[in-house]
Parts: C-alpha cells; sequence; structure tokens
C-alpha cells in the first residue's frame, strides 16, 4: 500500500510539472518530458537549437513550477571557472583578516549554462565535478550541492565561429542531447499571440517541491527492468562500437568511438523514467526507444572518413537501432 500511495503521488507530482510547462510553453512536449526524465534520473541536459526558440524560457518555467534556487550563467570566452563555482575572498572583522568562501551561482538547484561552448574549455571543466559528483571543490575543501540538482546547457548548432566545441568527457556528462525544433505553423501564431497581447509572461506558481522530486527518483530508481531488456541496452551500447562483433556496417565505415558504459546506465535511468511518466510500473521496449536517440546521440565520435563523407550521428544509431533486435 505504502508504494502505490508513493507511486500515485510521485507521478501527481509529474503530471502538475507538465502542466505547468505546458501553460507556458507552446509546443515542443518532447523537449519539455526529456527535460522531466533528466530530472527525474539526476541527469543533466544539453539543449541545442538556434536561438529564438525558447530554450531558456522552458528552464525559467522548471525553476517556477518547482520554486527552486535558479541561476543563469552567460558563457562567455573571457569567463573564469572562479566566476562559475566562487573563489575565497579576505574577509576583515574586528581587524582580524580571514579567507571566506563567496560562492558562484553554480550553487542552485537549477543551473542554467547559456551558450555553454562560447567559454574556453578551461572553464567548461569547471561543471564536471558538479555535474557527476554533486559537489564542487575549492582549495582542498569540497562543498555538496543541494538536490535536486541539475544543469541545463545550450548550445547554437549553426553559430561556430568563436565557440569551442566541447571535448567528449565533457558530454558524456550529459545524460541527455535534446534538439530544440522549430515549432509549427499553428504553434508560432500562438507563440506571437501570447508575446504580445499580454504585458508579460506568467510562470507558474510552485506545483512541486524538491521533496516531491527527490521521492519521484526513489521511485523510479526501484521501477523493474526485465534482464532481457537489460541485455537489449548493453547490446546496442556495444553495436556503437566499430570494433565489436555486433556494429553494423555504417559504424564500422563511420565511427571511431562508440558511446561509454555511462550510456547504457543513462539509458536504463531515462527508459525508467520515461516508463514512470506514461503511467506504467515497468519498462519496456517502447521506453528504450524513446530514449535511445537522445542519449545516445552525442556519445558518437566519427572517424575521418565520416566526417569527410557527412554521416550524422543521427542515422548511425537509427541504423543500429534497426539491425540490433529486441530478442
Amino acid at each position: 500500500m505504502t508504494t502505490e500511495v508513493s507511486l500515485t503521488r510521485a507521478f501527481d507530482a509529474f503530471s502538475r510539472l507538465e502542466k505547468a510547462f505546458g501553460e507556458v510553453i507552446v509546443g515542443q512536449k518532447d523537449v519539455t518530458r526529456r527535460t522531466l526524465i533528466a530530472l527525474l534520473s539526476r541527469g543533466n541536459v544539453l539543449l541545442e537549437g538556434v536561438p529564438g526558440l525558447g530554450k531558456t524560457l522552458l528552464v525559467r518555467t522548471l525553476s517556477h513550477a518547482l520554486g527552486l534556487p535558479f541561476s543563469r550563467i552567460q558563457f562567455t570566452p573571457d569567463l573564469m571557472p572562479t566566476d562559475i563555482i566562487g573563489t575565497n575572498i579576505i574577509r576583515e572583522t574586528g581587524g582580524d583578516r580571514r579567507f571566506e568562501f563567496s560562492r558562484g551561482p553554480l550553487f542552485a538547484n537549477i543551473v542554467l549554462a547559456d551558450e555553454i561552448n562560447r567559454a574556453t574549455p578551461k572553464t567548461q571543466s569547471a561543471l564536471l565535478e558538479a555535474m557527476e559528483e554533486r559537489t564542487i571543490t575549492v582549495a582542498g575543501t569540497t562543498y555538496a550541492l543541494a538536490e535536486p540538482f541539475i544543469v541545463l546547457a545550450t548550445q547554437n548548432p549553426i553559430e561556430m565561429e568563436g565557440t569551442y566545441p566541447l571535448p567528449e568527457a565533457q558530454l558524456d556528462r550529459f545524460m541527455l542531447k535534446i534538439s530544440v525544433e522549430y515549432p509549427s505553423l499553428d504553434e508560432l501564431v500562438r507563440i506571437t499571440t501570447l508575446n504580445t497581447e499580454v504585458a508579460d509572461i506568467v510562470f507558474p506558481a510552485p506545483v512541486a517541491t524538491a521533496q516531491d522530486i527527490l521521492d519521484a527518483r526513489s521511485v523510479v530508481r526501484d521501477l523493474p527492468i526485465a534482464e532481457g531488456l537489460r541485455e537489449y541496452v548493453a547490446r546496442l551500447v556495444l553495436a556503437t562500437h566499430p570494433g565489436s562483433a555486433q556494429a553494423p556496417a555504417m559504424v564500422r565505415d563511420f565511427v571511431q568511438y562508440g558511446a561509454s558504459p555511462r550510456a547504457a546506465i543513462a539509458m536504463i535511468r531515462a527508459a525508467k523514467a520515461h516508463a514512470f511518466l506514461c503511467g506504467e510500473v515497468h519498462v519496456r521496449p517502447s521506453d528504450i526507444e524513446a530514449v535511445f536517440l537522445p542519449a545516445l546521440n552525442h556519445r558518437i565520435i566519427l572517424n575521418f572518413k565520416g566526417e569527410a563523407e557527412g554521416a550524422s550521428a543521427t542515422a548511425i544509431l537509427r541504423d543500429v537501432w534497426q539491425k540490433v533486435p529486441v530478442l
């Protein structure tokens, strides 16, 4: 009975969150659901799309709907790691001087890393510990970040001048890479109406708490997945490696490095969260299919031939999906 009550309470909380998104965000249902999947799975999100598609609005809506501390970091070439994580400063009290740690904007529950690829690799790497371990270490002292914690980073896929592509180690820390697509005609008309007929955007009041998120994470973690499906995920990930027996021809021809074991973990966690949001009590093959591309498309490294012939990670992964059957 307790488990059923916990499941119902957690599902209700996330149903309210999805509804709150719908009141502010026009369309983009896949984007909002995948963002909630990452939040449920203790993951981070890389949002990719051209400017003006509402990526920042999505993150601000999430922070308002949860009533949690939010910070926006505008990444620029002159941004330093200490501008993100904080630094020790000298405080003088009663004639005594001592070092005191001044926390940076990374000390928030919801962090928007806007245009992350405009900062130098040194500054980008300042996020690694926080994204993976949920801690920040400065001058030998480690500070724990408050949960729930999520980094949502954005990048523009078409404007590459003056940018620093994210290294593989950084990309692998993102559970999902979500493409934000251009709205349809009806959605664009509604967007223009909402933004020209009202004085300002009305963000939702908090509809869930931090404890709701933590409780829902526990429920999702306990959702069962059949051993056959767990093996299926492992075979899918192995099939992205050119040296694997499971690799299809496109992978052998165009891929230099495939997805890491972290990708398999991300797929299972995300599939559990997707099943939960669909009202299911166990993982199905359709849940794995729903998270397959966003969990893997940023983890495939093309070789020289793949780059020269314009191969895409998405096309390669779709071929993998078709060639690796569920047994």
